[in-house]
């Protein structure tokens, strides 16, 4: 990326922190002009903690996570929440899912050996991911988690195999793509045909897929999966999705005699990155996905079947934020302000990635208003490497502590050491208690793996 391109539009919003509405953690608040979460100050969090650094708001996550578990089971009872771990992950999270009485979802080997370390209960856990090697389908069996997600023929040998050679029969659920283009970001887009996850409904894939997991001794064939897309705003996308996965229900029925006992819609829905996103909310999202799937089984003379969802970014991705050091204020007249801090793409790539949209705030002067157009930069030897691209920014100085907003998903889980920069640390804070679950890495860290 040689250049960053620039906004014409940009303008100072002149907002306080506290007008940024639906992007803050639930226990935001100001106190004496800093930013506080979880009854814990932010700036004395970096001072005690370093930064960059993760803060989560324990209480929003719980919040999230019992609303989705009502709004659902509101409509009908027999509802499951599998949190999306690969939005988030780590043991003090797993454990905080299993408190609330919901499932898991991982996506590797290495998240499901997080989840066992955690003691979260396998039987609870759902596994996937489009090429599961044959090393991680052996640990998810010989854990005994609760479904795998299939996404191929060859998977399904292979489930099948290893499962009779430890005499026991596997519960699967068969990933299908409706072809239901979602109003998304393309490169989160998922139910396409012409998509690496899953098996296709028009090519008739999909069908073969059941006929076969049915007929394998080794596989307990439980239903179907689905998932469209990430950051999903529009609720049609689901409803359409919906309408032609319960169809293949009924033809599953009609060929097969087999009744579809349980159905995940996957999850997807968007959040508020930015102060005029408009996200729907969770009440509206669980009406729509439980009263479609009742109605067009009802209609077609099916029964309802168990159905799960499986919400990721939508839990923790307003929980949390990322604070910075701001360093150096670099100046172009004419052109734009860089405000450059101690992170950067290796701790939040999706700028980098999808030119996603971040709101930043000064956290210790969180009662002034956003009075500049700033880009806040990271510390990396690349041009791309920015966080927040002309972003109103109250006025700066080296040492302030930069909070961005909304960065609890898909942040922390794809960071990397690129430039050989350690990873930050994570830290919980709820009623006035601030909890370290993940430590901030080491420059031994770094070093750990070599030989020599």
């Amino acid at each position: 990326m040689a250049h960053i391109g620039r906004n014409p539009d940009a303008k100072p919003d002149f907002k306080t922190t506290m007008e940024l509405g639906a992007v803050l953690p639930q226990t935001a608040e100001v106190k004496d002009g800093h930013l506080w979460i979880g009854g814990v100050d932010t700036v004395e969090l970096a001072r005690e903690f370093g930064t960059a650094l993760y803060v989560m708001d324990e209480e929003h996550i719980r919040t999230q996570l019992r609303k989705f578990l009502e709004w659902t089971r509101y409509h009908w009872e027999d509802v499951d929440v599998v949190y999306a771990g690969k939005a988030f992950i780590c043991k003090a999270m797993c454990r905080l899912v299993q408190e609330e009485g919901c499932y898991l979802d991982v996506s590797s080997g290495g998240e499901l050996a997080i989840a066992l370390a955690a003691g979260f209960p396998a039987e609870r856990i759902v596994s996937h991911g489009n090429n599961k090697t044959i090393s991680e389908l052996t640990e998810a069996i010989e854990a005994g988690v609760g479904r795998i997600v299939a996404d191929s023929f060859e998977e399904l040998d292979r489930i099948d195999q290893l499962a009779q050679a430890r005499g026991v029969r596997q519960p699967v659920l068969i990933r299908v793509t409706p072809g239901v283009i979602a109003d998304t970001h393309e490169y989160i887009q998922t139910a396409a045909e012409d998509s690496k996850f899953g098996f296709g409904l028009r090519d008739g894939l999909a069908h073969e897929a059941v006929k076969k997991a049915v007929s394998l001794p080794g596989i307990d064939f439980r239903g179907l999966h689905m998932h469209i897309g990430s950051q999903i705003f529009v609720l049609n996308s689901f409803a359409k999705a919906i309408e032609v996965v319960v169809g293949f229900m009924e033809e599953i029925r009609d060929q097969t005699g087999c009744v579809v006992a349980e159905l995940d819609t996957g999850g997807g829905l968007g959040i508020a990155y930015g102060v005029p996103d408009e996200p729907s909310t969770i009440e509206q999202f669980g009406k729509v996905i439980v009263d479609d799937i009742k109605e067009h089984c009802e209609r077609r003379g099916l029964p309802v079947p168990h159905i799960m969802i499986e919400p990721g970014r939508a839990v923790v991705a307003n929980a949390g934020v990322t604070l910075y050091t701001v360093g150096i204020i670099k100046h172009i007249p004419n052109i734009r302000t860089y405000v450059a801090v101690d992170g950067g793409m290796t701790d939040n790539i999706r700028t980098a990635l999808y030119g996603a949209h971040y709101e930043p705030t000064i956290a210790n002067r969180a009662d002034q208003p956003r009075d500049t157009v700033v880009t806040v930069a990271g510390k990396h030897c690349e041009s791309g490497d920015v966080v927040a691209i002309d972003v109103p920014l109250q006025q700066t100085q080296a040492g302030d502590v930069l909070c961005v907003f909304a960065t609890g998903a898909y942040c922390q889980s794809m960071a990397s050491n690129y430039n050989k920069q350690v990873r930050p640390g994570v830290v919980f804070v709820r009623d006035g208690i601030a909890r370290l679950v993940v430590r901030r890495e080491t420059y031994e860290d770094l070093m750990r793996c070599e030989s020599a």
